[in-house]
């Protein structure tokens, strides 16, 4: 069963339930899924539906410091939920020890030696890390060992 699909169950699931708020985040993303589907005139498969998890769990991660900034404790709340339910459809997170692992293989792929090979390395680890790291924490971590 394809990640669509699943979530696609989720909310008849949801529907059938009763849960408003688990169904009202399924809606969310279902819509955006469907909205990028509509603009770019494909078929989402799982990496790129991942890419779309991974943006809208950016999006609430954003949200709840900005809330907390202005002491909105309500819209904090809410936006957890939500993030919780978005990151049920990710893939586990890597550990940091598989991370380096990664850099490191990508590293001696492209022969990187300096900064300026870093987007280079970014695209491999992109491919093979979509989803399950912190794409900016890796830059950073690349950005480090490169230097």
């Amino acid at each position: 069963m394809s990640l669509k699909e699943r979530i696609q169950e989720d909310m008849k699931g949801a529907m059938r339930s009763g849960d408003k708020d688990r169904l009202g985040t399924i809606r969310l993303i279902m819509a955006a899924v469907k909205q990028r589907e509509v603009d770019e005139r494909i078929t989402l498969d799982d990496t790129q539906l991942l890419a779309v998890l991974e943006k809208m769990g950016k999006q609430r991660r954003e949200s709840i410091a900005q809330f907390q900034a202005g002491g909105r404790a309500d819209l904090v709340a809410k936006e957890n939920a939500e993030l919780t339910i978005i990151n049920a459809y990710m893939p586990a997170r890597l550990a940091d020890d598989e991370l380096d692992a990664l850099i490191n293989q990508a590293i001696s792929e492209t022969g990187a030696s300096s900064i300026k090979d870093m987007g280079k390395v970014m695209g491999i680890i992109k491919s093979k890390a979509q989803g399950r790291a912190d794409m900016a924490a890796v830059g950073a971590r690349i950005k480090a060992r490169l230097s």
